[in-house]
């Protein structure tokens, strides 16, 4: 089948700006033994991609909670920050140093400073638990750690076992252990010139955790060269679709202004939000916490051009846009990232923001976020797809068991070939020989690519379930259960079945106000899935499903809880649950 003539015309334009002598020009580099294409005229190191916000100096970098911050002012405090761990600290090139705080300027100034001396930033997780950041501090090797109060309250059992030293982002006086003011350190070396230090592109640069949704979580060790080749390939990508949209030559420009929404320890906010943004002078916005009134709120009043965030946050922006008559016209896009967005969300957008381009990314933490990106008209025709390849130094293949690649159509495991690729797992050698093959890392994921590129994922690899020798795609239910109008977000898993293997089993939150009773369900998803895909147990809530850190539904703990259930005698969370002939339960 011949390439959409669109497709054709963002291809010839990539093979422009891709060749000799042009801005994007490839060339090749070898990493652990494998070849790639290579950006030639990419920075060497981050720290030289940092200094590339310099040239923004007067425009704003950051607002957060009444503080706002230039790009001058932000560059100034890392060098200054920059300084005190190498002359005060005595942080040395690969010393790892732990970021640890909910979002704010300080977490974007820290790690522009641990990179730009060579040593090697470790954003942990934030909602850890002492014992998980016990864990991830003994596995990094990090001792020093900048973090905010409550982070700090967390670590006080572990700084005299680990021999920890502790930089406060905020106030942190009245706690057990000491903290020395993030304000102090920058202020005793106000004025400084960022260090310079010789940073090689293969060099340490980030070891990002896994979210852990299964036993303790990896971390995904990163180059300098891996987050640039993420950075510019999607500058890359915005080059070509600006090129090619006369609409957007033609439209008023408002000043580029994101809001962050979702936690900086993960590469969708790091990476497309946070370091994206330094290219461009794009302010950042960050929100304390997700609220969609509020979200609507600095929409308007800081006139926001760019969001992204899990998909439930698009889906609960979308419905309080209906019924706002907030001002919210300079919104131009809208991505997702994380998790599957539900089709049928793609138009609801589109609807409520007619000015804005929806737009979706699939990446993970061992590709630093890079893969495929769907977006615009493209996105709105093939709403089940995660996009096309990112140019052009990343390959995506299909792949069987026996790593042959598979054709177009036929189903296998994703897997993607790129210098944006991690180096692998730290400490975890087994693990790295594993999941990074001949280039190649396996995602894990089960999808398939269409003539025209597309990528579509069916499934994770362990979550697909098997029923009867049926295998059943969790997205594909997923999906189909979101179109009834009185789902607002749903999870489906499987359940030991003693006769089939595994059953089917779905929690569904309703629409508030909305009813839904299991018969009514099957009405409508006979219309739309095999008899064999059908829920045989299915639950109603109006409580929020419970997530990892990442933001992504927690279906292990879905499914051992509701496994338990049925394991007890119960096929619902009632005490006395109503049993229908299919063997779907309500609560």
């Amino acid at each position: 089948m011949p390439l959409h003539p669109q497709l054709v015309a963002f291809e010839e334009e990539v093979a422009r700006l891709t060749a000799p002598g042009q801005p994007f020009a490839l060339n090749t580099a070898e990493v652990d033994g494998v070849e790639y294409r290579n950006y030639a005229a990419m920075p060497v190191n981050m720290g030289q991609y940092f200094q590339l916000m310099r040239r923004h100096a007067e425009k704003e970098f950051a607002v957060y909670q009444g503080e706002r911050l230039t790009y001058a002012q932000a560059w100034s405090q890392s060098a200054a920050l920059a300084t005190a761990l190498r002359e005060d600290y005595g942080v040395a090139p690969g010393d790892r140093v732990a970021i640890l705080s909910r979002n704010n300027p300080q977490w974007m100034i820290s790690f522009m400073a641990v990179l730009s001396i060579g040593a090697v930033a470790v954003p942990m997780n934030a909602w850890w638990t002492t014992e998980e950041l016990d864990y991830g501090l003994r596995d990094s090797g990090a001792r020093l750690v900048v973090a905010d109060r409550v982070r700090v309250g967390r670590l006080a059992p572990l700084v005299q076992p680990l021999a920890l030293r502790l930089i406060g982002i905020d106030d942190c006086s009245g706690l057990e252990v000491t903290a020395t003011p993030f304000a102090d350190v920058v202020a005793a070396r106000a004025g400084a010139a960022m260090p310079e230090i010789a940073v090689a592109p293969d060099d340490y640069a980030t070891i990002m955790y896994t979210s852990g949704s299964t036993g303790h979580p990896k971390g995904a060790l990163s180059s300098h060269r891996g987050i640039l080749s993420a950075l510019y390939s999607w500058i890359l990508m915005g080059t070509v679709t600006k090129t090619l949209s006369p609409s957007a030559k033609d439209a008023p420009s408002l000043p580029a202004c994101g809001l962050l929404t979702i936690p900086l320890f993960h590469c969708t906010a790091s990476h497309s939000a946070f370091l994206l943004s330094l290219i461009t002078g794009r302010k950042l916005v960050i929100m304390y916490k997700w609220d969609v009134e509020e979200a609507l709120r600095l929409i308007e009043v800081e006139k926001v051009t760019w969001f992204t965030g899990v998909p439930t946050m698009s889906a609960e922006l979308q419905a309080a846009a209906r019924k706002s008559s907030r001002d919210l016209s300079s919104l131009t896009e809208i991505f997702a990232g994380g998790a599957a967005r539900p089709p049928d969300q793609v138009g609801k957008i589109q609807d409520a923001f007619r000015k804005s381009s929806p737009g979706i990314g699939y990446g993970l933490t061992e590709t630093n976020a890079l893969g495929a990106v769907n977006s615009g008209a493209f996105y709105l025709a093939n709403p089940h797809s995660t996009g096309r390849t990112v140019p052009a130094v990343t390959d995506i293949a299909i792949l069987d068991d026996s790593q042959r690649q598979l054709a177009a159509g036929e189903h296998g495991e994703v897997c993607i070939r790129s210098p944006a690729n991690c180096r692998g797992y730290w400490n975890r050698p087994e693990a790295s020989a594993e999941a990074f093959r001949n280039g190649w890392f396996h995602t894990g994921d089960i999808g398939y690519l269409d003539d025209s590129g597309f990528l579509y994922i069916v499934d994770r690899k362990k979550e697909i379930i098997i029923r009867g020798g049926e295998n059943i795609s969790c997205l594909e239910v997923e999906a189909a259960i979101y179109r009834h109008p009185a789902v607002f977000e749903v999870a489906v898993f499987g359940l030991p079945d003693e006769r089939l293997g595994e059953a089917v089993g779905a929690v569904i939150v309703l629409q508030p106000n909305s009813v839904l009773d299991p018969a009514a369900l099957h009405e409508h998803l006979h219309g739309h899935l095999a008899a064999f895909k059908l829920p045989g147990h299915v639950w109603f809530t109006h409580e929020p499903l419970p997530r990892i850190a990442s933001g992504k539904i927690f279906k292990r703990e879905l499914k051992s809880r509701y496994s338990d259930l049925l394991a007890a005698g119960a096929s619902s969370a009632s005490p006395k649950p109503t049993h229908l002939t299919n063997g779907t339960t309500q609560e």
